[in-house]
């Protein structure tokens, strides 16, 4: 059984990430920012990224790591937004710089956005893996050398995501924090060692819903890990910012719910209470903590600990993975087939 799971085309793009990584962090660093921006000044744009579903959460965190990273105006919103409701992305005609993200280059909405952008006058960046249309809109296009064939995004996620801070911490002349990102690949294999296992054996257990939670960048996170539980298990997931969850949400707790916490350094005295509070309501609990205090490692019913020597917004493509393997693995203990989702294509075209 354990072999048939590893044959899994999604498991395998998700336990391949430290090498992908590798790749990616390698291809970014040597590309030539002029080729991004042209005559831009990045220093001085307002940021505007743009993306569909894992590639909106993407845009998310994108935008909170420029915002720490160069001190600039970032923002996101999903394209739908702009082919809708341009009159309020746009208000008062305030100039930026639009990031247009999608894994495949072919999504409808983000490829209507271009349209959009063009007829407008306005230049954009293009981010994406395989190319295909997106890239022909635009002669500003970060690339990333990611071959992911299964439906749900992974790989594809944690490379643009690591492209895109290690473009902002060029811009910003931040060479530690790029340091920072090219130790991620050898200590994600070590934590994939330490806890792949606890994550599947974890999974067969009898969940009914998911809650997961997250502040500031790690909100952005969540989001994701939620959409991924969906996805792969099939299983209602939710997510909201973490003190939040008190406040109505809560409600839902019981024995066949889990709350997830992606928990951070900076405020992990204010976060950690919340997972606890919903263990003593009898729920279960999951927390991705960079360091676990004591009353988290008696408590938690899955801790996957990271210990790594990087800043919290260097880390957070290390907190997806979880919930990457988790959904993978839930999936799989109900019967179904990862690789193929209930209901879902690999690339939305309307």
């Amino acid at each position: 059984m354990q072999m048939e799971m590893k044959s899994v085309k999604t498991l395998s793009e998700i336990l391949n990430q430290p090498s992908v990584w590798e790749t990616c962090l390698k291809s970014v660093t040597g590309t030539d920012l002029e080729t991004l921006f042209g005559a831009h000044d990045p220093r001085q744009e307002s940021w505007l990224f743009v993306g569909c579903g894992t590639s909106y959460y993407l845009a998310q965190a994108a935008a909170a790591s420029f915002t720490e990273l160069l001190d600039a105006p970032a923002a996101a919103v999903p394209a739908s937004e702009i082919m809708l409701q341009p009159q309020l992305v746009f208000a008062g005609g305030r100039p930026c710089f639009p990031v247009l993200i999608s894994r495949s280059g072919h999504t409808s909405e983000v490829l209507q956005v271009a349209e959009i952008l063009r007829a407008r006058g306005v230049e954009f960046l293009a981010v994406t893996c395989d190319g295909r249309e997106l890239e022909s809109t635009t002669p500003f296009v970060l690339k990333l050398p990611v071959q992911e064939e299964s439906t749900v995004m992974t790989s594809s996620f944690t490379s643009m995501l690591l492209g895109l801070q290690c473009v902002a911490a060029r811009i910003a002349g931040n060479q530690g924090f790029i340091d920072e990102l090219h130790l991620l690949p050898a200590h994600l294999e070590r934590l994939l060692k330490q806890y792949e296992q606890s994550v599947e054996v974890f999974a067969q257990n009898h969940i009914e819903d998911f809650a997961v939670l997250g502040q500031g960048a790690l909100y952005a996170i969540a989001s994701e890990v939620a959409l991924k539980l969906m996805e792969s298990s099939s299983t209602y997931a939710q997510y909201f910012h973490t003190l939040e969850f008190r406040h109505g949400p809560k409600s839902i707790v019981g024995p066949d719910t889990l709350v997830c916490a992606l928990l951070s350094e900076r405020n992990l005295n204010v976060e950690m209470p919340v997972l606890l509070e919903m263990k003593q309501l009898g729920s279960r609990i999951a927390a991705v903590v960079n360091h676990a205090p004591d009353a988290l490692r008696a408590q938690a019913d899955l801790l996957v600990e990271l210990s790594l020597p990087v800043s919290e917004l260097a880390s957070l493509v290390v907190y997806v993975v979880w919930g990457q393997l988790l959904g993978s693995y839930r999936g799989l203990e109900k019967g179904l087939d990862p690789d193929n989702p209930r209901n879902l294509s690999r690339v939305v075209t309307i």
